[in-house]
Formats: C-alpha cells, sequence, structure tokens
C-alpha cells in the first residue's frame, strides 16, 4: 500500500541543512509518508551518502536535477510528482515542524473531506552562525493571532509558507501545478489558485511549522526572501498583473481604471497632509528654540542675513 504523505525536501548544495531536515522528518510520531529529496543541481553523491546515513533512509526517493536544468518550481513539481501521495508538503531543507505537525494536519484532513489543504501557525526562528554551525538566536510569531486563511488578506500578502501547509496532491489536477515561469513567490501564487477552488483549513493554537531566518547569510546558505528580493518583487507584480489581465478580459477595465485613479489622489493627498505637517513641525520647533534660546536664535539669523549680502 503506497504512503498517505509525500514530503519533498528541496535541498541544493547545503549538507548541513539536509541532515537537519531529515532528522526533523524522523522525529515526527507520524509514519505513513515517504520521503523525495530533490537535490537541485548539487553533487549527487553528497546528497546520496547523506541519506543513506539518516534514519529515514528506507522512506527516501532521491531526484537529482542536473546544474542549470531546475529550480524552484521545477524541484517542487519534480517532488510532487515523484511521491505519488494522497498528501504532500514542500519540507525545505532548513525549515524545521513541531514533532506532531503530520500528525494533527493529516487527522485534520481526514476529518475534512472536501478541504484541499490545511496550515498551521507557524513561528520564524532566527539564527547566527558562531562556532561554525547555525544556532538559533530568537523566535518571532509569523502573523501573530492568525485564526484562519483568508483570501482577502492573501491578495494583500502571503500568510503561510510551504513548511506550514499540508494539501492534496489532486489540487493540482484542479489548479495546476507550480508556476515554473517564476522566481518565486511560487507558494503563494498556488496558495491564491488553492483558495479560488476552495477554503485552506487552518489550526490554530501553538506553533506546528517553524520557518528558519538567517538575515545575515549570504550566498547558498541566504534564504530565498533574502537572496531573492529582487526576483520576489518582480514575481509579487507577475502574479498580480496576470490576474489584472484576467479580471479585465471577463469584466472590462472600468473599475481597476477608477481605483488606480483613486489611489493616485488618495496618495496625492496623504503626501500633501505629510508635507504640511512637516512645515507645521519645523516652524514649531523653530518658535520653541525661539522662545528658550533666543540669543542662538538671533545668531542664526544675523548669519544668514551675512549670507546673502
Amino acid at each position: 500500500m503506497p504512503s498517505r504523505v509525500g514530503i519533498v525536501v528541496r535541498t541544493r548544495r547545503r549538507p548541513d541543512f539536509l541532515r537537519r531536515a531529515l532528522a526533523d522528518i524522523s522525529a515526527q510520531t507520524f509514519r505513513d509518508y515517504r520521503v523525495v529529496v530533490v537535490n537541485d543541481g548539487g553533487v549527487p553523491d553528497e546528497v546520496e551518502a547523506i541519506v543513506a546515513a539518516s534514519d529515514v533512509r528506507d522512506a527516501v526517493q532521491v531526484r537529482h536535477i542536473a546544474e542549470g536544468e531546475g529550480g524552484r518550481c521545477i524541484a517542487a513539481n519534480a517532488g510532487v510528482r515523484d511521491a505519488g501521495t494522497d498528501l504532500v508538503v514542500l519540507h525545505d531543507d532548513d525549515d524545521r515542524w513541531h514533532p506532531e505537525f503530520l500528525s494533527r494536519t493529516s487527522a485534520w484532513l481526514e476529518g475534512h473531506p472536501g478541504a484541499p489543504a490545511v496550515a498551521v501557525p507557524t513561528e520564524i526562528v532566527y539564527e547566527e552562525r558562531r562556532g561554525g554551525t547555525w544556532t538559533e538566536v530568537g523566535r518571532a510569531p509569523f502573523w501573530a493571532g492568525m485564526q484562519r486563511i483568508s483570501l482577502g488578506e492573501m491578495m494583500s500578502v502571503n500568510r503561510a509558507v510551504p513548511i506550514s501547509v499540508l494539501y492534496r496532491r489532486s489540487i493540482h489536477d484542479e489548479v495546476g501545478w507550480y508556476d515554473e515561469s517564476l522566481d518565486a513567490v511560487e507558494d503563494w501564487d498556488l496558495y491564491l489558485r488553492i483558495l479560488r477552488a476552495g477554503e485552506i483549513g487552518f489550526l490554530p493554537g501553538e506553533a506546528l511549522a517553524f520557518w528558519t531566518q538567517r538575515p545575515d547569510a549570504t550566498g547558498l546558505d541566504a534564504n530565498s526572501m533574502f537572496a531573492l528580493t529582487e526576483e520576489h518583487a518582480v514575481d509579487d507584480a507577475r502574479v498580480r498583473d496576470r490576474a489584472l489581465a484576467e479580471w479585465v478580459g471577463r469584466e472590462g477595465e472600468g473599475l481597476p481604471l477608477y481605483m488606480a485613479a483613486l489611489h493616485e489622489k488618495l496618495t496625492s493627498h496623504i503626501d500633501a497632509r505629510l508635507e504640511e505637517t512637516a512645515a507645521r513641525l519645523r516652524d514649531d520647533l523653530r518658535s520653541e528654540l525661539d522662545a528658550h534660546q533666543p540669543f542662538w536664535s538671533r545668531l542664526r539669523r544675523l548669519r544668514r542675513g551675512l549670507r546673502r549680502r
């Protein structure tokens, strides 16, 4: 009988993170899974050796993608297809789970057969390199107090990360695969499409997923949100423009044109009020200085007068 959950681990020349990810998976209380490690341009022998030394080696399949032929979305799609399971989740090599992540999320989907996916509260774990290893130095909630996955809020900014979402493999047949034309925001793009088809469930309570961030890291150790900042901005705009084009094709350009003009008017109004406030604060500050330090104020006026002559 095939495993119920497929765990796709995307990795690229980060052996320490890959070891940590496989150890993290082995700590899950839920055991009915198979792991697809997608080696995106790394050294095949190194990846194979790390897998062979892990506690989950019997549940792992490795997919090697040659240098220059992969990418984040290509790796994700290849891993999901290879998994062949009813449920799938992306566990990137640097992120982590609570030991009951798979147990609780798979049980929720079992009890909600009409739901395409479920997400969990997430903590950001900050890391710094100390003594040759990445060490946790702090934590912060990711969207503290969030109680549900809202399409309206998702349209503003992504409120879920891959490590926090378990979803049904069949949803790809309905909404499509990870968009391989994107270099970033591929998870956000997929969640928007899923939310058109149905509600993404949410398990409020303690954090079950941990999104690690290394703001000071560079090169291969960097997070995509820091290393791919420009790509995030470009692809964010691409996803929005594509959705806008679909709307205009169906409904016409009237409402978007009106909203764009309203936005421009509001922005201009806010800018003007900020300028007025700044000018008033400058005048108030000068008056305060004149009232409490008249000598220095007169001296500054005298200097300005001399410079004009």
